[in-house]
């Protein structure tokens, strides 16, 4: 197949649209007054390429732009860009080996100044920078070189063909930052320009004037955007903290705000306070997986500054797979999704779950909990409670794990059942839950963030914007692994390493065409369920609800969920 033919079908599920999102509702800029959005999860910084979690990615969405979004379809639309480069349109080389954007005319920082290709070279060298940490480096694999043509023209070349070349740039978590703002935040300084990592300029449709972390930021409109008589919102209050229910409950019974984001709280709740009538709770599906992450090396404190790294050895007994697969075969994910999700669920037994073409059906045997198989799977390998206390052992090691999660009644639900689903199979758990906005903070100096992993056992969400995997199953490569070199920045957080599956990496970077890709794609989803070092639970959907005043709503789980917050408008009442 030629490579050209080969990315022509490698893009054919993604259509090409030209920015043009009308709110229906023209008019001055900041018509409408206040826009207030609570995001229970408070964010620590805006600055995504210091925090992979989803609240900074999706608050910085408000400032900081890419050259290309993903809408609430999944359909790849130009943004900063004027259009999206094809080889049609000879904005990708025959060859695949590079890609070449044109930046809008006109597209200015918020600060007045034009935005250049030259700062969109100086984001790929942030995040590249030896040291700096970042959050979003699988976005730039195989980069070889991003250059600026001219002010308006940026060429990135790749180290080998991509047949899917939208990843650099593109998407909520891999915005464009400001050259000029970040210049002397490179490698190991990162982290520590704090003023631009709270407050960055960006094109969006807002600035940032208030910015307190952990706890409340404050926009206003951006006189600078692009868009005449966008945003309609003066300004922004964008909240964070409490827990999901009561953000749930400011929307839809109080109406102290008009979006709250991360509903999840129980199904039959969530349907009560929508009868109240004031507010509408909505569903995107995409890549969210509620999953546990087994850490596949020792977190026990007694090895101090070694533990949860590689110089502290391996796990005493999560990398064993026939213990981790049982504890999987003695989850009842049907039931999890019942009493946590409803309809904003489905269980799952792959990480990558969507789109349907890279979805593995290979592993669907966990969708029925199996709990007489996996005792009599212990019995057999000779992992047996030998003392009599209902606590199995493996050489003399008890089965007792730490089992960590943020603070969320749906989560805690969640672990109060696995815990007792553990205790039948004789392994211990002992449950903590963290305060979300800590666990999911990328704060180097805290013990209690996901990235670090202290533990034995962690659940949480994560997922991909976009539409193709290459980026997101990167993540689990050996280098991603999060350590103190990198500052407990990475994504490999359960620490899985196997150079067959960074071998599959290099081979999807340089195969074309979806089918082709997606026999890959499924090859790494079964590897790592095989490892039993993630175990899926639920295929779970973005729940959100907003005020029956707000319009344009329309959420992505492809993006940022506030990926057209410009278009947003206030309804007659």
């Amino acid at each position: 197949m030629k490579l050209r033919s080969a990315l022509m079908g490698a893009t054919a599920a993604v259509a090409f649209a030209p920015m043009a999102f009308a709110d229906g509702h023209e008019g001055e800029r900041g018509r409408d007054g206040q826009l207030n959005i609570i995001y229970w999860q408070a964010p620590s910084t805006l600055n995504p390429y210091l925090s992979g979690g989803t609240k900074e990615v999706e608050s910085a969405s408000l400032v900081l732009e890419s050259l290309g979004r993903f809408t609430n379809t999944g359909e790849l639309v130009p943004w900063l860009a004027a259009e999206i480069p094809t080889v049609e349109n000879g904005g990708i080389s025959e060859d695949l080996t590079s890609i070449t954007w044109t930046l809008q005319d006109g597209v200015m920082w918020s600060d007045g100044t034009p935005l250049t290709a030259n700062d969109a070279v100086f984001t790929w060298q942030y995040c590249t920078a030896e040291g700096g940490g970042c959050a979003q480096a699988s976005y730039f694999d195989g980069v070889e070189s991003v250059e600026a043509v001219d002010d308006m023209t940026i060429k990135i070349t790749f180290d080998a063909p991509k047949p899917f070349p939208y990843t650099a740039l593109v998407g909520a978590e891999s915005p464009i930052i400001q050259a000029a703002q970040f210049a002397d935040c490179l490698g190991a300084a990162a982290p520590t320009c704090v003023d631009a990592n709270f407050g960055p300029i960006g094109t969006g449709p807002f600035v940032v004037t208030d910015f307190k972390a952990n706890d409340v930021i404050q926009f206003s409109a951006n006189e600078n955007f692009r868009v005449d008589g966008q945003p309609a919102f003066e300004t922004v209050l964008f909240k964070g903290g409490g827990d999901a229910a009561a953000a749930a409950r400011s929307v839809l019974e109080t109406g102290e705000f008009d979006y709250a984001w991360n509903l999840q709280i129980d199904p039959t709740v969530l349907s009560d306070m929508e009868s109240a009538g004031i507010g509408t709770v909505v569903t995107a599906f995409g890549t969210s997986v509620e999953r546990l992450h087994l850490n596949q090396t020792n977190p026990s404190p007694d090895l101090g500054d070694l533990r949860a790294t590689a110089e502290g050895g391996a796990h005493p007994f999560l990398t064993n797979r026939t213990i981790a697969q049982a504890m999987s075969m003695a989850i009842d994910r049907g039931l999890l999704v019942e009493i946590g999700y409803g309809a904003g669920g489905q269980p799952t037994c792959n990480v990558l779950p969507a789109p349907a073409v890279y979805a593995s059906t290979a592993n669907d045997a966990c969708l029925t909990q199996d709990m007489a198989g996996a005792i009599a799977l212990l019995d057999e390998a000779g992992i047996v409670d030998t003392d009599g206390d209902g606590v199995r052992e493996l050489d003399g090691t008890p089965l007792v794990v730490s089992y960590q999660t943020s603070t969320n009644a749906v989560r805690q639900d969640a672990q109060a059942l696995i815990k007792q689903w553990w205790s039948e199979l004789g392994i211990q758990a002992d449950l903590r839950n963290i305060d979300a906005s800590v666990f999911f903070g990328g704060d180097p100096a805290s013990p209690d963030t996901f990235q670090k992993f202290y533990a034995d056992v962690e659940m949480y969400t994560n997922n991909f914007a976009g539409v193709d995997p290459e980026a997101y199953m990167a993540n689990w490569a050996c280098k991603e692994w999060p350590s103190p070199e990198s500052q407990w920045q990475g994504s490999n957080m359960q620490r899985f390493c196997d150079p067959a599956y960074d071998a599959l990496i290099d081979e999807l970077a340089s195969t074309a065409g979806i089918e082709a890709r997606a026999e890959i794609v499924k090859q790494m989803n079964d590897m790592l369920m095989e490892s039993y070092s993630i175990i899926p639970l639920v295929h779970r959907g973005g729940v959100s609800a907003h005020a029956n005043t707000l319009g344009g709503i329309a959420i992505s789980d492809w993006d940022s969920e506030l990926w057209n917050i410009a278009s947003w408008y206030r309804m007659g009442e």
